[in-house]
Parts: structure tokens; C-alpha cells; sequence
């Protein structure tokens, strides 16, 4: 809207509601005042400034209207006096309710309307007569309407209504007037703020500060919950989907303290903000530590960022700050000072550790040119990329976690800020490279720690990594595989178990036993509240599919869990098994494994067999709460007994996050895997006491690494022997996971002599966009001797 200068303040001239105001804009809107959860016990409205000159108010007021207006309804009236300075707000103090605690501060003007909390229409007007217009194309046409705000399900507003607001939140405008309610306002955190820059509570009035004095130099911000005011800055980059838009801008004159970040988010909720990369602007809101979590127990870091902005664009089209350019060295090796606890309080070391590095350029924008993928594009649009090549490379260009005193620092998330219309995200397996230049502001994620969000993407180059395809085993020699098929169920899509079953068919090359891995029932994760467990429908499709890929025709065998006692997916009932081959190995049925009967070893004139053939190993141990139980089976093959144990410990689930706040992080979800180590030893220990020259095979998704404490216990005395130890370092992996090749299957062999042991892992689903399952399988040939 126009204004016509006069001498001191200015006078109002009416304008149409089309033409956007530049100077007096309702500023924020909250009508849950004194409702039930609601902190403060008034509704109100707040104005705003954005011109350059004081704006007189006498004979203006502000309006309310319900949401849904019927003829006759009537809009409330609330005088204002006194005027508005440039850049300084005007608060009106409305209905106050019996519920809240907090007081508005000293309201520059009252009245008594009784607001709606979720949705209703808010008009500045020049004058104090009621409005008569009850539709958005009547208000519009209406000349004394300087303002107008719908918010909600609301009739009468600009183009769309802004967000729906609540008892505990507001509507607050984000930046300068389109005359669009719905990327005009956002809902957040009510902020009322009177001319005299007080708050609810008390509060002091915004601090002026830069964007430095925000980041501080530790990772929480010096100035958290406090409202600051003229932070200014350069728009380097914009987040205009989802729920956490925003903008992120940097000062483009830094402090010389290279522990304080020039850069920062300024959070508009479901709202995209009404700025352009190279505006330059002066932002007021409060600063705010995001965690993805909760911030009283979170195992994350945060995210500094101001929430509940007003901003001025000051202009535009200027140049964007200098990146930092990300070199194989410019990111420290070490991790996080190991102090045991939360480093949230320690003072930043950039130089020293990469946490630090990133935390002291979040929000700046980072570049870096002709990177390596080191994980595969996902459905969530994610990939990882290496600033370090020479970092712990495999040998299919991943990057290999050798250790928990090692962590791999060059790994590095990328997500794309890039309209997905403009520049789709990049299809990449491991190996492949994004060329050229990708570059964009640094943000904390629980999933992957700090991410570089791109607004330049590189091209995609391919590494020309293959699917491997293992050797067949010779007729003398005994294949016997692993396989985590990802929660496969019997209502999965035919395409993946047919790419499950060419992979045991063309890449494993058919192996006689294959132990399975995540087999759910019938009817999958569908429903919670069956008490379905079968899995016979499951496994036939599977086998059927192998058979059509040009396989075996393999029997299996496993054992219902009890409903919802084994973990893993809700509804799915998890559990391992056997699949085999009949024309090359015999599985021996001894009768009476059911779910809660551990299975013993027993001899028999002379000869070591199973109690019962399938069974399960000491089931009802509270090492195996919530988690799946081990199957033990018994083989023959070409008369020779062979033992072979499926398993599939406790997952991560609840660990800190080595990217996380707590330094070194809290493996929880060891101890129960190392519970589980010692009871599926104890039995293979029991097999060996019978017979020492038992063929024991252990095998599966033991969810953890070869370093591991669990392993570790498996694996002392030199009597069980872990496979992947066998293998050269760059080639130990069967999962990626951030970016990290990784352990988490084992094949474990006792008595197995070395000469006649033939082990690989086939990689076919971790390091590709495309997977059939998240885990690479295993196989391992060998002769049983006796």
C-alpha cells in the first residue's frame, strides 16, 4: 500500500488491497490467549514498520472476522491511537482467557475481541467504522483495508490463507507483504513484542547482534532465547519445501575468530520466504538450538538458527561470500575431544577436530570439487560423498571403517536444495564421482551429522563398479551362504523376489545351504494386531522365485516365534532359517523345535547330533528379549554331519551417534549382543566338547563389527575363526551406512583347515542406488573332513 508524506509523521492515504504494503503490516496474530496449553493469557495482535519513516495510527484500528462468515456476521472493532515507529512494532492487546500463565507485555493499544485459536481474519484499517465486506473479493475491493491476514480455514484473505495457528502457536509474518497470506506467514512460537521492544514475561528488548556474536564458539549459541535484533547478512541459500523451510544468510564482513560461524538459518516454518539468493538483509527473531529430538535428553547436536524473523531487504543482486573450498586436508582426522560426556559446552577447535570444524562453519556454504561417492543416492534423496580419496578406500572406491578409534572424517552427506524439476537428484552407486563443483550452506542431521545442502550439484560420473558374481562350488566342496533379505514378506512385489532370487541364483551361484535373514510372515508388517507368524507362504514364494531364475528347487526349514516377541518391524515376525538344496545336502529332522524349546546336543553311539533339528538356541535366555533367536540345523553332506547356526543379533537401535553431542559415544545396544556372544557360544562350545572336530558353521547378521566386543567373544580361544578377518581391510564390508563401509554379516567357521577354505563376500545390493536389500551376502566353499 502507498502512503503520501507529510511534515513529522505520515498521513494515510487509502490504497487498493492489490498494491502490497511497504510500511505499517500486521506483524503477528494469536488467538489462543487463555485456552487450555496455552502459555499466555491473551490473545493478540501485533504491527509492524517495514518503512523507513514513523506512521501515525490515530483513527485506525484493527478488525476480526470469523473464519467462516455467514450474512450476518459482523466485524469486531479495536481502536488504535499513538504511532508506530520505522522498524519497531505496535502491539494490541485483545480477549484474555482464564488459562495461561504469562501476562502480555504493556500492550500499545486493548481492546476486548475474543480471537479464534486455529483460524480467523485479522484487517488493519484506516478508519473505525466496521467492515461490512464478508469475502476476499469484497475486502479487496474495499479502499480502507491498509492490511489483511486470514489464517486457517479463513474465507476472507490475500490470495491463501497463511497456516492454521493454535492455542500454543501464532501466525508471524516472514518478511515483506506479497499480498499471499500463505508465503506472507508462518506459524511459530507466539512472540508479542510492544513498542518498547518488550516481551511476554518480562523480557528485555531485542539485541542488536551479528551473526558471529550469535554462533558464538561453542556449539550452543551465547544468546539462546533471546530476541535479536539487525543481524545482517547476505541470502546464500533458500529451503522452499517441506516443513523446515527458511533461508540461510552470512555476514560478508567475518570477525577474525575462526571458531565463530558468519552464517545461520532463519527458520519460516511450512512457509517459504520471500527473499532471493544476494539479498542483502537485517533479520530480527530469537535464537533458537533445533534439535531433531528433544532438547532436554537429545543425543544429537543442534542447529543454531533464528525462528519467529522479521526481515527488511535492504538490496539485491549482490555477490555471495567466498565459500570455504573443502581440500583432502582441510578437515581434521581427529573426531571430538573423547571427554566422556556432552562437548556441547567446550570451546571450539576447528584446526584440531572435524566436529568442531563443521560446527564452526554451519551454516557458511562449503564447496567441493570432483567428489567421490562413497554411498549411494536413496530414496530420501541423500548420498555421501568423501573429501578425503585416500581415506580408507575399498577397492570399489567406498570408504572402509576399519575401527572405533578410526572414524572415516572425509565422509560427507549431501542433500540438494536444487528444485527437483531444474536439477533431479543425482542416481549414483558407490565408486561414481559428482564432477566439478557442489557446494552449499552446512546443517546438522540426526541421520548422517553435518550435510551439505547443495545448491551446485556436480554431474554424475560413473565409477563403473559391477555387480559381483561369485565362482560355483566344485562337487566336492560345500557352499553355505549368508543373507539379510530386508523384511521380505509374502505381500512384497514379485520384482523383488525375483532380484532376491537372482542373486542367490546368478551371483551366488546357487549355494546348498543359504541361511536367511529377516524372513517376515505371511502378511508382513500389515497389521499389528493379527496373530498370524506363519512364514510358509513367505518362503514358497521365494523358492518358487529362485526355481523360475533358473535355480534349485530348495526346501526350508524354520520355526515360528511366538507373535511379537522377536523385534524387528511391527507385525513382521522376523525371524532366520535354512534354505537348501536336497540334491546336493540332506538336512536331518529331529522333531519337537518349537519356539520356546532349546535345542541340546546329544550323542548317540558315538556320533554328536542335535536334540532337535531345527532348533532354537536357549530361546527363552533374556539375552534374546524383543530380539531373534539363533537355529541351529544339522546338514549332511556327502556323508559328512555339518552344524550350521543362523542368527541374527539385536540391532543398533538406541545407540549415541558417533556424529552425536556425547563424546565417545554409548554403544547401548552392546551389552545385549555381547549377552548374545556369550550364550551362542556356550553352545558352539558344547558341540566342540562332544565332538572337537565338529563342522561348525556360524553364520549371519550378527549387527555388529569384526572389532566389536561381541565378536570378540565369539571369537576368543581361536576356536570359532571370523571370516572377514580372512580378507585384505579394503574389502571387509557388507553394509554402507553413512557413508561407511561396514561389518555388520559374519560367516564363523571352527575346525575348518585353512587350505580347503574358499570365503567372499559378493557385494550386489549395499554400495547401489538400486538394491534388492541393504546387506550384501556371503558365501563361504570348503570340505568338511570328517
Amino acid at each position: 500500500m502507498a502512503f503520501m508524506a507529510a511534515a513529522g509523521l505520515i498521513a494515510a492515504t487509502p490504497a487498493a488491497l492489490a498494491a502490497p504494503s511497504t510500511d505499517v503490516l500486521i506483524g503477528e496474530v494469536y488467538g489462543g490467549g487463555g485456552n487450555s496449553g496455552a502459555t499466555l493469557t491473551s490473545d493478540f495482535i501485533e504491527l509492524t514498520n517495514a518503512g523507513g519513516a514513523a506512521v501515525s495510527l490515530a483513527g485506525w484500528s484493527v478488525q476480526y472476522l470469523p473464519a467462516s462468515p455467514s450474512a450476518s456476521s459482523k466485524w469486531q472493532v479495536t481502536p488504535l491511537t499513538g504511532s508506530v515507529a520505522p522498524g519497531a512494532r505496535y502491539l494490541v492487546g485483545e480477549s484474555t482467557g482464564s488459562g495461561g500463565t504469562v501476562a502480555l507485555p504493556t500492550p500499545d493499544a486493548s481492546g476486548s475481541i475474543a480471537m479464534a485459536a486455529g483460524a480467523g481474519t485479522v484487517a488493519l484499517v484506516h478508519g473505525t467504522t466496521a467492515l461490512t465486506c464478508l469475502t476476499a473479493a469484497d475486502c479487496a475491493a474495499d479502499a480502507s483495508i491498509h492490511d489483511l491476514v486470514g489464517y486457517g480455514s479463513a474465507t476472507v484473505r490475500e490470495t491463501s490463507p497463511a497456516p492454521a495457528a493454535s492455542n500454543t502457536t501464532s501466525v508471524s509474518r516472514t518478511g515483506a507483504d506479497t499480498d499471499n497470506n500463505s508465503t506472507d506467514f508462518t506459524a511459530g512460537t507466539p512472540t508479542p513484542t510492544n513498542g518498547k521492544g518488550e516481551t511476554a514475561g518480562g523480557s528485555t528488548p531485542a539485541m542488536p547482534a551479528k551473526i558471529h556474536d550469535i554462533q558464538g564458539t561453542t556449539r550452543i549459541s551465547p544468546l539462546k532465547g533471546q530476541k535479536v535484533s539487525d543481524v545482517t547478512g547476505v541470502v546464500t541459500a533458500i529451503r522452499s519445501f517441506g516443513s523446515s523451510r527458511g533461508f540461510w544468510f552470512t555476514d560478508p564482513q567475518p570477525d577474525s575468530d575462526p571458531r565463530t560461524s558468519e552464517g545461520l538459518f532463519v527458520f519460516t516454518g511450512s512457509t517459504t520466504p520471500a527473499v532471493a539468493v544476494g539479498d542483502a538483509v537485517t533479520v530480527s527473531g530469537t535464537v533458537s538450538e533445533y534439535y531433531p529430538d528433544s532438547p532436554t535428553d537429545s543425543i544429537y547436536q543442534s542447529t543454531t538458527e533464528l525462528t519467529g524473523p522479521q526481515w527488511t531487504i535492504q538490496s539485491s543482486g549482490n555477490p555471495l561470500p567466498a565459500p570455504t573450498v573443502l581440500t583432502p586436508t582441510t578437515v581434521p582426522d581427529a573426531l571430538a575431544p573423547q571427554v566422556g560426556g556432552n562437548i556441547e559446552s567446550l570451546p571450539l577447535e576447528p584446526a584440531k577436530y572435524s566436529l568442531d570444524f563443521w560446527e564452526a562453519h554451519e551454516g557458511e556454504v562449503v564447496s567441493v570439487s570432483d567428489a567421490r561417492v562413497v554411498g549411494p543416492s536413496n530414496s530420501y534423496n541423500e548420498l555421501y560423498v568423501t573429501t578425503k580419496p585416500r581415506e580408507n578406500p575399498t577397492r570399489r572406491g567406498g570408504t572402509v571403517y576399519t575401527g572405533y578409534d578410526d572414524p572415516n572424517t572425509g565422509v560427507l552427506k549431501v542433500e540438494s536444495l536444487l528444485p527437483f524439476a531444474e536439477r533431479p537428484f543425482p542416481v549414483v552407486n558407490v565408486g561414481d564421482s559428482l564432477t566439478g563443483v557442489t557446494s552449499g550452506p552446512v546443517e546438522y542431521d540426526s541421520y548422517g551429522g553435518y550435510t551439505l545442502e547443495a545448491t551446485a550439484l556436480g554431474q554424475e560420473r560413473s565409477g563403473g563398479i559391477k555387480h559381483e558374481v561369485t565362482r560355483k562350488q566344485l562337487p566336492d566342496e560345500l557352499a553355505v551362504a549368508t543373507y539379510n533379505v530386508e523384511n521380505l514378506s509374502a505381500v512384497d512385489t514379485q520384482d523383488k523376489f525375483d532380484q532376491l532370487a537372482h542373486g542367490i541364483v546368478d551371483n551366488l551361484r546357487s549355494p546348498d545351504v543359504v541361511t536367511l535373514e529377516e524372513i517376515q510372515d505371511n502378511n508382513g508388517a500389515a497389521t499389528t494386531s493379527d496373530t498370524v507368524v506363519a512364514a510358509d507362504q513367505t518362503l514358497k514364494r521365494f523358492t518358487d522365485a529362485i526355481a523360475a531364475a533358473g535355480g534349485p528347487r530348495y526346501q526350508w526349514r524354520e520355526i515360528d516365534p511366538q507373535d511379537d516377541t522377536d523385534g524387528g518391524e511391527p507385525g513382521g515376525n522376523i525371524r532366520v532359517g535354512f534354505l537348501f538344496n536336497p540334491r546336493r545336502v540332506s538336512f536331518v529332522d529331529h522333531p519337537g523345535g518349537d519356539a520356546t524349546t532349546a535345542v541340546s546336543v546329544v550323542k548317540q553311539r558315538g556320533q554328536v547330533h542335535l536334540s532337535v533339528s531345527p532348533g532354537r538356541v536357549d530361546p527363552t535366555n533374556p539375552a534374546w528379549e524383543d530380539s531373534r533367536k539363533p537355529l541351529a540345523g544339522e546338514f549332511v553332506f556327502q556323508g559328512r554331519t555339518v552344524f550350521v547356526i543362523a542368527n541374527h543379533f539385536n540391532s543398533k537401535g538406541g545407540d549415541q551417534p558417533t556424529h552425536g553431542r556425547y563424546q565417545p559415544p554409548t554403544r547401548s545396544s552392546e551389552v545385549q549382543r555381547g549377552q548374545q556372544a556369550q550364550v551362542l557360544r556356550g553352545f558352539v562350545d558344547q558341540l566342540l566338547a562332544a565332538d572337537r572336530h565338529a563342522n561348525v558353521i556360524v553364520a549371519g547378521d550378527l549387527n555388529d563389527y569384526q572389532f566389536s566386543p561381541a565378536l570378540q567373544t565369539l571369537t576368543a580361544g581361536g576356536k570359532l575363526t571370523d571370516l572377514i578377518d580372512t580378507l585384505p581391510q579394503s574389502e571387509r564390508y557388507s553394509y554402507v551406512y553413512e557413508g561407511n563401509s561396514q561389518v555388520l554379516d559374519h560367516i564363523l567357521t571352527a575346525q575348518t583347515p585353512w587350505w580347503g577354505v574358499d570365503y567372499d563376500v559378493v557385494h550386489i545390493n549395499a554400495e547401489f542406488a538400486t538394491q534388492a536389500s541393504d546387506h550384501d551376502p556371503q558365501i563361504l566353499r570348503y570340505r568338511p573332513l570328517f
